[in-house]
This record gives structure tokens, sequence and C-alpha cells, in this order.
């Protein structure tokens, strides 16, 4: 009898506290455009991270912003991550624009570098052009309630993201501490892990990060070749390499080898035109 006890309070205090049975701070970094490729990459950290009870993950950010369907992605994994996701918008010069707004808030406990910012989230058309007319009503009030409902969801300043999407304000890390758009500006990852040790994160517990290892993820094969086809001007030369291709092989039956090529190019282009319609960056 003495021993269930024990164990029934051993598994309380273990499983209440916000410990983890992985001593490890998961790492990512993101830099360029959000595009299918870095959604991918992140979607598989998260997970990992989740898998493997870590103690957190905190996503390095630096970015102008990408496609809106694959920060949908990245938000829906963040808000399903059974670890706290820290997103840190770094290093000092690096920017969390348009899409990297709805990231950025998403997160469990949001921070940036000193001379970092963060904002000028209006929705662009995939050539970086205004959308207009109706369409453009469209596309900023459905961003605009999405954006409120995940600052109202971690508890941050709303107006401030409605904002940015309508009008395109941004803020310095000062600005948007002071707004509570984030929680914290640290000088580096170490005193971004300081700051945030002992601190209790809403439904998850307190962490508790003492003689934690950092482990970096880095991006594989796979993540590599989804970032290159979904930039819209490799997706065009695919598409181009492709009409070729299919064209030298119906000028010359039998070749096999342009038929060949000029498939998996139309291939590989038509799977990254689908996401690129509306983005945040204007690519």
């Amino acid at each position: 009898m003495k021993y269930r006890l024990f164990f029934l309070l051993f598994f309380i205090f273990f499983y209440g506290t916000g410990i983890s049975a992985n001593h490890e701070i998961y790492i990512m970094k993101v830099s360029g455009s959000i595009n299918p490729g870095i959604a991918d990459y992140l979607k598989q950290g998260i997970r990992k991270a989740s898998e493997s009870q870590a103690l957190c993950i905190i996503i390095e950010l630096d970015t102008p912003g990408g496609l809106a369907e694959a920060m949908r992605e990245i938000v829906m994994a963040v808000f399903a991550s059974r670890v706290p996701v820290v997103v840190y918008v770094t290093p000092s010069g690096a920017r969390a624009a348009s899409a990297g707004v709805m990231i950025t808030l998403a997160a469990d406990i949001a921070a940036m570098s000193p001379g970092t910012n963060i904002g000028a989230a209006h929705p662009v058309g995939a050539s970086g052009k205004d959308i207009q007319g109706a369409m453009s009503d469209k596309v900023v009030n459905d961003m605009v309630a999405y954006v409120k409902s995940i600052a109202e969801k971690r508890g941050r300043n709303a107006a401030w993201a409605e904002k940015a999407v309508r009008k395109s304000i941004s803020a310095t890390e000062t600005e948007a501490l002071k707004e509570k758009i984030i929680d914290i500006v640290a000088e580096d990852i170490d005193d971004l892990i300081r700051q945030i040790n002992g601190r209790e994160v809403k439904g998850r517990g307190i962490l508790k990060l003492d003689g934690a290892e950092k482990k970096i993820l880095k991006e594989g094969l796979r993540t590599k070749v989804l970032k290159t086809i979904s930039d819209p001007n490799i997706a065009y030369i695919l598409m181009m390499i492709g009409l070729a291709g299919l064209y030298f092989e119906l000028a010359n039956p039998g070749a096999v080898f342009p038929g060949v090529i000029g498939g998996i190019s139309l291939i590989l282009a038509f799977f990254a035109f689908q996401a690129l319609p509306v983005n945040y960056a204007g690519l």
C-alpha cells in the first residue's frame, strides 16, 4: 500500500508540475520567406518535440512574410503542440513581418532581440501588388478576424494586431513589449532561456530549464527541396522547362529523356503553384 501511494505521488508530481521526461530545449531557425518547405520543417520539429516531451521548443524567426496557407499550417501546429512554443525574433536587424506577425502572436511566449521589428501584415497578391476590388475587402477582413483570434487566444493586443493587417503598422521590440504584443526582450538565446526559466505557461505548467541542453533541429533534404520549388521564380522556371521538355518529346518521338524531365518539372511546378495565390510578403 505504501509503495502504491509513493508511485501515485511521484506520478502526480512528475506530470503535474510541468516537468518533462526529456531535459532538452529544441531550437529551430527560420530565416527567409514562409512557404510550404518552412511549414513542413516547423511542423515536423514541433511534432518531434511533442513526441519526445522536450522542455520547450524555441523558433528563431527572421522573415519578411510569405504564403498565407503555409502560415496557417504553422499556427495550427503551434496551437496543437504538447510542449510550450517560444518564438524569438532574432538576431538584431531581423523582423517578423506579415505572416511572421501571426506566427509570433501564436506562440506561448513571444520574444524579440534588441534592434528588431514586427508588423506590416497587410495582405498582397502573389505578384506583390495590392489586391483589387471586392476581393481585397474579403481577404483583409478574413485576415483581421484571424489575427485577432490568435491575439485573443494568447492574451495579446488584438487592437494592435488588427491595425498591423489593416494599416500595416509596425513596432520595434520596445514598442512591442509596451503594447503587449510580445512578452520578453532578450539579448540572445541564453538570455531568453534565463528569462523564461521558471515562467508559468498557461495550460502547460511552469518551465523548469535549469541544466537543460540545447538541441538544434536542422532542415532536412525534404524541407530544402520544398523551400526551393515554393519560390515563384523557381516555379515558373520549372513550368517552362516542363513545357519545353514535352515539346521536344512530341517533336522527337522516342527521345524519352526530354519527356521525363518535362513531366517531372511540370509536376513540381504545379505543386508549387497551388500554394501561391495569396501571400503576405509580395514575393
